[in-house]
Formats: structure tokens, sequence, C-alpha cells
């Protein structure tokens, strides 16, 4: 006999990152302890409610990656910043509010946490600490700190009036060191600093999974510049992962993900739900036999959709949980949504953008959105699912963005630059969206002219210029300009606002 859902205490409508599934008597002692240690794991993750109850195997998603940043003090009273300065307290206020960052960021490690002002020996200190990122918060005038960086990404913090030397930091800045400044009097830029050099650290130890298409000589290019690793899974591979999958598990987590929760179910068959959600743990499975953070698929080209399902509710799933999932192998909007994901903590909303210039807008529109673009603890966007308009079949998310919502339009070319441009949704509501084209749209009036966009819509590709290159871009909630203003100098590619 079955127990009814409500007794587990959860609510269909407010699943907050993964599957709760039915609670079920009869279940055997390996049952049992499988779930119970794949339960334990995503809890530690901090991916799934405690109250959850899973019923089968759900294999835990990958860690997201550590970064560990080496913090030190540099600089003591002098005629500035005055000389009764007590430099020795302003050092334990600061080391005691890095003490408190721990709590705030549990993916870093903080290491060092010392007065520290130059010489060999400092330089060895911080090599020899395995630190991928150095903050520097210059509590007065010292020697050139950014010596220190030994090719590291470095940020410095100061308060004004702390250092007379900010000047040559700005010229060691334009000549290409991996390096940005932070004068501020608000500490909370303390924490934004500690976000660009987690995120540099994260991007190079994070894995991206190309599946029925290779990444060919990009691997190399992408592992130089953003440090990801790109495997490529064949077809074969992604069809065997998907056969893999309980039938009973995708039923159970179909109804608990796609069916419960959606406002209305248009066109697709409950089965061609359940197929989908095959795919989405088909997915699930590979992202953590290779312990990956990402990944993007063939899915109009090379994959046997008619077998497996569109990816798209998979694709919507995976970014509601932190784990950016791509259509269409395209690895340039995996870059960008796994760098924002690390630094805004916010999905992105992969679009095939075509212009209103009426309303000096950009609509964007395509057949997979994440529900939750506030992030994995945000609340879930109304959705209905409905089939893949290209071809009136398998199943995708029609989701409703939120209307008033500035945004950031972003996209990785070249392998070595970002594309930006920000604006605001002024129409977003499934009753607004046209028939034609693609399931989730959102109209945005983009800050700048819309007409000199359009002219000059990806002139500055000048890799790959295919269809898919050409178009792509990626929508995320929020102005996220500044972060990619000083991720570019700390990891190295240029920034391009296209508007």
């Amino acid at each position: 006999m079955k127990q009814n859902h409500l007794s587990c205490g959860i609510a269909n409508s407010s699943l907050t990152s993964s599957p709760c599934l039915r609670c079920s008597t009869g279940v055997s002692r390996r049952r049992f302890l499988t779930s119970s240690v794949a339960l334990g794991a995503l809890c530690w993750m901090g991916r799934l409610p405690v109250r959850a109850a899973l019923t089968g195997s759900l294999v835990p998603l990958p860690p997201t990656p550590k970064a560990k940043i080496y913090v030190f003090f540099s600089g003591g009273a002098g005629a500035w910043p005055k000389p009764e300065f007590d430099a020795e307290a302003a050092r334990a206020k600061y080391n005691k509010y890095v003490g408190e960052m721990a709590a705030k960021f549990p993916e870093v490690e903080f290491v060092g946490r010392h007065a520290l002002d130059g010489g060999s020996e400092a330089v060895e200190r911080i090599k020899q600490s395995g630190a991928q990122g150095i903050l520097c918060i210059k509590i007065g005038p010292s020697m050139p700190t950014w010596s220190l960086a030994s090719g590291l990404p470095l940020a410095i913090y100061d308060a004004p009036f702390s250092i007379h030397e900010w000047m040559y930091i700005q010229e060691e800045r334009r000549a290409g060191k991996p390096i940005v400044h932070l004068p501020s009097r608000d500490w909370k830029d303390i924490d934004f600093a500690v976000t660009l050099l987690k995120t540099a650290a994260q991007m190079r130890q994070s894995k991206i999974l190309i599946v029925s298409a290779e990444a060919g000589a990009r691997r190399e290019t992408i592992k130089n510049k953003f440090g990801c690793e790109v495997i490529d899974i064949t077809t074969e591979q992604a069809v065997a992962a998907h056969k893999k999958v309980d039938d009973q598990l995708a039923t159970e987590v179909a109804e608990e993900l796609f069916l419960k929760p959606a406002k209305k179910i248009v066109e697709p068959s409950r089965e061609e739900i359940i197929k989908s959600t095959k795919m989405y743990l088909g997915m699930r499975q590979m992202l953590a036999d290779y312990q990956a953070q990402a990944i993007t698929v063939n899915c109009l080209g090379g994959m046997p959709i008619q077998v497996l399902g569109y990816p798209c509710l998979g694709f919507a799933q995976l970014c509601d949980l932190g784990y950016p999932g791509a259509c269409e192998a395209d690895l340039d909007s995996t870059l960008t949504m796994l760098m924002f994901q690390y630094g805004a903590n916010k999905p992105g909303f992969i679009t095939d953008p075509l212009f209103d210039l009426s309303k000096n807008a950009v609509i964007h529109a395509h057949c997979v959105a994440p529900t939750r673009m506030d992030g994995p603890k945000g609340e879930r966007h109304s959705f209905n699912i409905r089939t893949h308009r290209d071809d009136n079949s398998g199943a995708s998310a029609e989701v409703a963005l939120r209307v008033g919502e500035t945004i950031t339009c972003a996209k990785v070319v070249n392998d070595d630059a970002m594309l930006l441009s920000t604006g605001k949704i002024i129409e977003g509501k499934v009753a607004e969206f046209d028939d034609a084209g693609c399931r989730t749209q959102i109209t945005v009036e983009v800050k700048g002219s819309a007409e000199r966009m359009l002219e000059n819509w990806s002139k500055d590709i000048t890799h790959a210029r295919d269809a898919r290159t050409l178009l792509h871009r990626v929508v995320f909630y929020g102005d996220h300009t500044r972060m990619v203003h000083h991720l570019s100098h700390l990891m190295g590619f240029k920034e391009i606002q296209e508007c």
C-alpha cells in the first residue's frame, strides 16, 4: 500500500532543488540503504530539502568545485592613513570579517590571513599554499603587492585614504596582469572580490560534457583560456544512459518535477513527458559519472530524439539545480552559463533573439528555459508543458518569466571575449506569447539602441561563424555588467558591449 504524498510534508508546487519522490512501504534493505546514502550526500551538498524522502536511487550530482584563496594584509601606519593609525587593530577587524565570510562562501577555503609585505619569501609562501587566487586587503601604503601575484588572479581591496599607490595598480592592470582593484568604504566589496576570485578558480576546475558532437581543437583553447575540461560523449553513450534509467523512478520523478507542478499540459502525452524525464535522469547520470558541472547536447543534429525524447525538460531542471544544461552542442553558451552560475548563482535562458524596433526591443525565445531564474533557492516560475515548436513533437517548458526584471544578455565568443548588453523585460506573460517561433518568449527593452544592436549583430565574432554561433545569446536576471567587467581582467577575456 502506497502512502499519500502529503505524508512527506511536501508541497507539489514548491520543489526546491532535487525531486522528492513518493514514500512507499515494502522497501528492501538494500534499496533503503542506497536511498539513504544518496539523500545524505544531497543534503550535505545543499541540493535537497531535508524534508524530502527518496525511494529511488537518484544519483547525487557532482559537488561544486572548491576554491582556495590566500588572504593577506599589507601596509601599516605612516603619513597615510595617519601617523597614529592603529594598523594592528585594523588588521584584527578585517581578519574577523574574513572569518565570518566562511559561512557565506562554503565552497571557499581561506588561507594565510596574516600580514605580508613582500620579498621572495612571501611569493614562495603563497605558491606553497596551493592557492588559486589572492585577496590583498591594504591597511596602509606598502610595497607593490601586485608583484606577489605570480600569475595568480589578484584582488586588491582598500578603504579610501589607506594608500597612495593606487594609480600604479591601474597601470599593472592595463598591462594585462590579472588584477582587480576595489577601493570602497563598503566591506561588501570584499565579498565581491571573493566572488570574482572564486568564479575564476571554479571555472578552472570544471568539466563540460558535449554529447553527440566533438569539441575538436576547441578543447585545448577552452582549457587554456577558461580552464574548463571539455569531454566528448558519443550518441551511443547517451542512448545507453537513457536505457539504464529505471521506468518506475522516471515515472515518480516526472510526477514530482513536471506533471504535478505544471500549470497546464497542452499537447504532450504522459508517456512523452516520462520519456523526457528519462533523458533528464540519463544526463544526470552522465554528469555524475564524469564529475562534470555542465552539459550541452547536439539535440537538433545527432541525437535520436524519437527514442530519447527532447532534453528540454531535463535542461530546465538541471539549470534549476545550478548545473547548466545547454542545447545544440553550444559550447559558447555553456561557458557563459557556467561562469554566471558561479559568479551570480543564477541560471541562464539560452535564446534565439529577434528584434522589434517599434519597442526598442529584442525578443528572446526558445523551447527551453529554467523555471528558477532567481537561482536554485528561488521560487519556481509558472510553466506549461508544450511540444517542441519546431516540429510539434516531444516535450518542453513554456515558462512565464518575470515582467519588469532587469536582465543581462551575454555570450562567450571567439574563446577570448564576452558579448554583453542589458535591458528590462517588458513582456513575458504566456498570454502575450506569439504562437509562432519558440515556446518561452520575453520582450526586452534594451539599454541603448536596439537598431544599432541589430546593425552590429555578431560583427565581433570571428571564429565559427555558423548560424548557432551568430544567433544564440543567454539571458540572466539582474545587471551583472560589473561582474563581467572585473572577471574579464582576472580571466583574460575581452568585454564587448553590444549596444
